[in-house]
Parts: C-alpha cells; sequence; structure tokens
C-alpha cells in the first residue's frame, strides 16, 4: 500500500528534519516526503542526507499534500496559512501543526472551516528521538487521520493525546518547556560541584549521566518516583539532608508555581496569536 504524501513546510529547520529523519528510520518511504525552505542551499544539503525531495515553492508541494506539517515560528504562521488557504481548502490535507500556543479556530479561519487539524506540542529530545509530544485534535479529525498524526509524533518519542484544547497548555508546561527546567537544575549542580573544587568536565559528565540513569531507571521502574526518591534515601544519610535542604527552600511549591505561571503564559500566547 503506498504510504500517505507527507510536505513539511519548514521541513529543514530542527524540529521537522528531526521528525523525517525519525520517520526514515522507521521505514518510511523518501520518495513520499517532501521539505520545503527558503534557504536552497540548506535544503539541497538535507535531501543529500535524507534523499528526501526538496523545493523552495511551497504552494506546488502542498497541492500534492496528503499530510501537511507546518513547522514555522508562531509569529509566521498566520502569514504561511493564508498564503496556502486557496491550495489547503482545495486539496482538504490532514493539517499537522507543531507550533506552540496557537488555537485551531485561527487555523479554520486561515486554513478553512473544513480541513482537519492536529495540534502538536513537541519538546527539544524529539532531536535525538527522545521527544514527549502532545496532541489535540477536534472531532472532525477521522481515526485514520489521528494515527497518522501519532505515527509522526512516535518517530522521535512518545505521544499523548489530550481530551481538551486547553490541556495542551499542560502539556507545555511539564514537557514542551520541562527539558529547560532539567537543564537548569543539571546546570545548577555541574556549578556547584565546580565551586566545590571538581573540575568542571568530571562534573558535567557525572551530572549528565546521573541524570540519564535516573530517567532511564524511572520510565523502567514499575514503582511510582516518589518511591525511587526513598529507596535512596537512608534515615539521617546523604541523601537525606540534601533533599530535606531542597523541601526546607520550598522546591516543590516553586515547581508548582513555575508550571502554573508557563501554563498560564502559553494560555495569554494563545490569545495574542488568534488575531
Amino acid at each position: 500500500m503506498t504510504e500517505a504524501r507527507m510536505v513539511f513546510v519548514g521541513g529543514a529547520g530542527n524540529m521537522a528534519s528531526a521528525v523525517i529523519e525519525g520517520l526514515l528510520a522507521d521505514g518510511y518511504p523518501a520518495e513520499q516526503i517532501v521539505a520545503t525552505g527558503r534557504d536552497e542551499e540548506k535544503l539541497q544539503d538535507f535531501a543529500g542526507r535524507t534523499g528526501v525531495q526538496v523545493t523552495t515553492d511551497n504552494e506546488t508541494a502542498v497541492a500534492g499534500a496528503d499530510i501537511l506539517v507546518l513547522s514555522v515560528k508562531p509569529q509566521a504562521m498566520k502569514d504561511l496559512c493564508e498564503s496556502l488557504g486557496e491550495v489547503v481548502a482545495r486539496r482538504r490535507p490532514l493539517v499537522v501543526a507543531l507550533a506552540a500556543g496557537i488555537p485551531l479556530a485561527a487555523y479554520r479561519r486561515w486554513l478553512g472551516a473544513g480541513v482537519p487539524v492536529v495540534r502538536a506540542m513537541p519538546n527539544t529530545p524529539a532531536l535525538v528521538r527522545t521527544g514527549a509530544t502532545g496532541l489535540y485534535a477536534a472531532g472532525d479529525v477521522s481515526e485514520t487521520q489521528r494515527g497518522q498524526a501519532q505515527r509522526l509524533a512516535e518517530a522521535v518519542g512518545i505521544a499523548l493525546w489530550v481530551d481538551r484544547e486547553s490541556d495542551i497548555d499542560l502539556v507545555t508546561a511539564v514537557s514542551g518547556s520541562g527539558p529547560a527546567y532539567y537543564f537548569l537544575f543539571m546546570e545548577a549542580m555541574i556549578d556547584a560541584a565546580q565551586r566545590a573544587g571538581m573540575a568542571r568536565a568530571d562534573a558535567e559528565r557525572l551530572t549528565l549521566q546521573t541524570a540519564l540513569g535516573a530517567a532511564k531507571l524511572a520510565a523502567a521502574s514499575d514503582v511510582d518516583v516518589g518511591q525511587l526518591r526513598r529507596n535512596v534515601m537512608s534515615p539521617g544519610g546523604t541523601t537525606e539532608c540534601a533533599i530535606q535542604c531542597f523541601q526546607s527552600g520550598g522546591l516543590e511549591q516553586l515547581v508548582e508555581k513555575a508550571m502554573g505561571d508557563c501554563a498560564a503564559r502559553a494560555a495569554e500566547m494563545a490569545r495574542e496569536l488568534d488575531q
């Protein structure tokens, strides 16, 4: 059976190229993928590495799309969609929008009310195929189309469907922005170890391996992360001392406030972009 023809607008960018490469690694035929962009040299380099088709002509590419993946900055999305509105309304491909913060209502205005759209909120670990992507679709997206969108997301990690569009803001707070939280914590650990006298290269190596190991252990375990934390702590021991220091500083409350602020800003951005 012939696979659906996918067109990635902004396809040579980091996120779209990661998805394309993930699809290819999973066996998706390169001849059924088209990547568009404005930088001809970058496109040709990407084509040489992947074997996919490339073009700077968005309209011609979209005219043959079964699945249209939009991967441009949120601020550029309105102009892009309006420029493609006529051909999209005529072709009616499944549209998967990777841009953060833009509600379905905006895509319906820009592309046409009858075009099926899936909102996707990926995160940067998708670049190494360990991403987490939140997905939302209205009722006019078929089960087949939902499966196609899920396949895109799972090419670079895991996918999670949410039932309400507003829940995409919570996905943003947890996984969309989440990598930066961990990077900040790792950065703080590395800096603290260096100030205490450890060589920075050694501090980085130990910190990154510890973060990787903790995540892999948690993902593989059948107990929750709270129990895993307690498993490391001995009464009166070194770990308990460090954890009590974090907790006395209000770490849990600070995390809750930060994630709440993140979700609120995501909702605010959606209102700003829905113009």
